[in-house]
């Protein structure tokens, strides 16, 4: 008598389609809210969303595991009991979101944003802009999404530093702790945030942080919003003495006549800088090494909790 399949549940038909068929497993949709589906998941995958509603998953006693289709996971682990384990989606979102963070930077030091509006205007915007090349990038953050980053800013002749978590050598690359940050602020051009939210994090682009950059400084986000403080980077932004480009924001979605989407010097994306087309086929992956790994009895991927 063969074993029962795996049940997996997904978030939609479309990716029970990119996912099956697969051997051992038996593919359904859910979403994790409400109750689930019959035959009952071992591993649920929710919708990509910031923060999932997971009420379902968490009262189904066949769940094993989820899935996450993010990175992040502020706000899930306290959704779940002890006994789900939650998994993020590492591998999957690091080089989109570096792209975007390398774009962001060129968009902004040299004033795409503006020639576009100028395009719409059909005037004419020459002037002299801002290189990437010899800039002094201070990158925060030495995760996935921050290496990625480091290794797309290689080729840009700039000079990079590296502030993470703790102090280490890493890969040949000196990191810097915390603690260091208010010395290496003021020597930097651009100061990209790529570090998870955590207690750490949350607020620590507040307004010491920002007067400690220098006069025309770029500070791009592709973190999350609550790194920073809108409030103080507002302040800079009014005063025109800093620029920003943001992928994301606090509060998030930007509602409509917020301060932030006509302050000057900023430059705002809809939090897309892992919705691109490298997004599906890396999560499709994702998803069939998970039950691989299950069914062969090995431990789930990228165990966050």
């Amino acid at each position: 008598m063969s074993a029962a399949p795996l049940v997996v549940s997904l978030p939609a038909p479309s990716w029970v389609r990119a996912v099956g068929p697969l051997e051992g497993a038996e593919l359904v949709v859910w979403d994790g809210t409400g109750d689930p589906p019959d035959p009952a998941p071992t591993l649920v995958v929710p919708p990509y969303v910031a923060t999932p509603d997971l009420s379902g998953a968490a009262r189904c006693g066949a769940v094993e595991a989820v899935q996450l289709m993010t990175i992040g996971y502020d706000g899930v682990p306290a959704q779940l009991p002890p006994r789900i384990v939650l998994c993020n989606a590492a591998g999957v979102h690091e080089a989109s979101t570096a792209e975007l963070a390398v774009g962001l930077v060129i968009a902004r030091l040299r004033g795409l944003d503006d020639d576009v509006r100028a395009m719409g205007e059909q005037r004419w915007n020459p002037g002299r802009r801002t290189a990437l090349a010899d800039s002094r990038v201070l990158l925060v953050g030495y995760g996935g999404v921050g290496r990625a980053v480091a290794a797309r800013l290689a080729p840009f002749e700039v000079s990079l530093s590296v502030v993470g978590s703790r102090a280490r050598e890493q890969d040949g690359v000196r990191v810097h702790g915390p603690q260091d940050l208010a010395h290496l602020l003021p020597g930097h051009d651009v100061v990209v945030l790529a570090c998870p939210l955590t207690d750490a994090t949350r607020g620590l682009v507040d307004a010491a942080f920002l007067a400690a950059m220098p006069d025309g400084a770029l500070l791009v986000n592709v973190a999350r919003g609550p790194v920073v403080d809108t409030a103080a980077l507002l302040a800079e932004l009014r005063a025109g003495r800093l620029r920003a480009a943001l992928d994301v924001t606090d509060p998030e979605p930007l509602p409509a006549g917020h301060e932030l989407w006509s302050a000057p010097g900023v430059l705002v994306t809809p939090h897309v800088g892992g919705n691109s087309t490298a997004f599906r086929p890396r999560m499709v992956r994702l998803v069939r090494e998970q039950v691989r790994r299950r069914l062969a009895g090995r431990d789930w991927l990228n165990v966050v909790r």
